[in-house]
């Protein structure tokens, strides 16, 4: 049986503008429509979710449940309206605000997805990041019944499996043996029981992990945007043109610092002005690339 709610979005909200690497081992993108896995339970489900014309969102999954973590993951109830006021003037993001004025930062099912990413966007190719991650689900998750997809990966699934497995699909024997560790040691699910700054504490006291890391985990799988994106490698680029000298990836939380509460959204809008060309930089070009910053 599939239910199916249509809801209305609190706050600005556009499901194009946010859809950015939407695609993974656990959804995809095809016409418009955003296909995804979710965790339920002690199982696995498939949602879906489309924006109609008129703003509307159409939910359809296969419990309750279901709809209740689609909703998290297409964070249809996350009203940034705030954000949009507050930095409408501001010279980095302020025209950033009114172009993408609907982007949200889709999150993911489990918070163990969000770790794996985490770890797996260390690399600084992006692209090759996101193949890591993809090879990986596929080769742990079963894939659920009647679709292409994977299940969302929990902690068990790295907790069960050995380091050198995780080595052998690609990831760095660092990180693979610190993934299963803190997988080990605790199911990350809980989480999302603390407040921001303590579930961001845990996860920098991790070896191997820090800030940018703990980001990603707060705002993919927590759905916290507390947290900035501090060591980005596009926040770098940004902050050297500004600059005029290539900057180390700490010095970025001067650069998210204005940004108090809503550091961690201001991470998206900060690197999609940079990309779409929406703040006046300096001609002159920093010569030194700099070093990979993500921890």
């Amino acid at each position: 049986m599939t239910l199916e709610r249509v809801v209305r979005p609190a706050g600005p909200f556009s499901l194009a503008q946010s859809l950015k690497h939407a695609s993974d081992a656990t959804r995809y993108l095809r016409d418009g429509t955003l296909t995804t896995t979710l965790r339920v339970g002690y199982g696995a489900e498939v949602g879906s979710v489309r924006q109609l014309v008129d703003g509307g969102v159409v939910l359809r999954a296969e419990s309750e449940e279901g709809l209740e973590q689609l909703r998290f993951v297409v964070p249809v109830d996350a009203d940034h309206s705030e954000f949009l006021r507050r930095f409408a003037r501001d010279p980095l993001i302020g025209e950033t605000t009114r172009a993408f004025q609907g982007m949200r930062q889709l999150r993911l099912p489990t918070v163990a997805q969000s770790l794996l990413r985490a770890f797996c966007g260390q690399l600084i190719d992006s692209r090759r990041a996101r193949e890591l991650e993809v090879g990986i689900v596929r080769a742990l998750c079963p894939r659920v019944d009647g679709t292409t997809l994977r299940e969302p990966p929990t902690s068990a699934t790295f907790a069960r499996v050995a380091p050198v497995r995780l080595r052998q699909l690609g990831l760095h024997a660092r990180r693979a043996a610190a993934l299963v560790r803190i997988c080990r040691s605790i199911d990350l699910e809980r989480l999302r029981t603390l407040p921001t700054e303590r579930a961001a504490a845990f996860i920098e006291r991790e070896r191997g992990l820090g800030p940018w890391s703990a980001g990603v985990v707060c705002l993919e799988g927590l759905g916290r945007h507390e947290r900035g994106l501090v060591g980005d490698l596009s926040l770098i680029k940004l902050m050297s043109r500004l600059r005029g000298r290539w900057v180390e990836g700490h010095e970025t939380a001067e650069l998210l610092a204005p940004y108090g509460e809503w550091a961690g959204l201001a991470s998206l809008y900060l690197a999609t002005a940079f990309k779409h060309g929406l703040i006046a930089l300096p001609a002159e070009r920093p010569v030194r690339f700099p070093r990979p910053a993500y921890a």
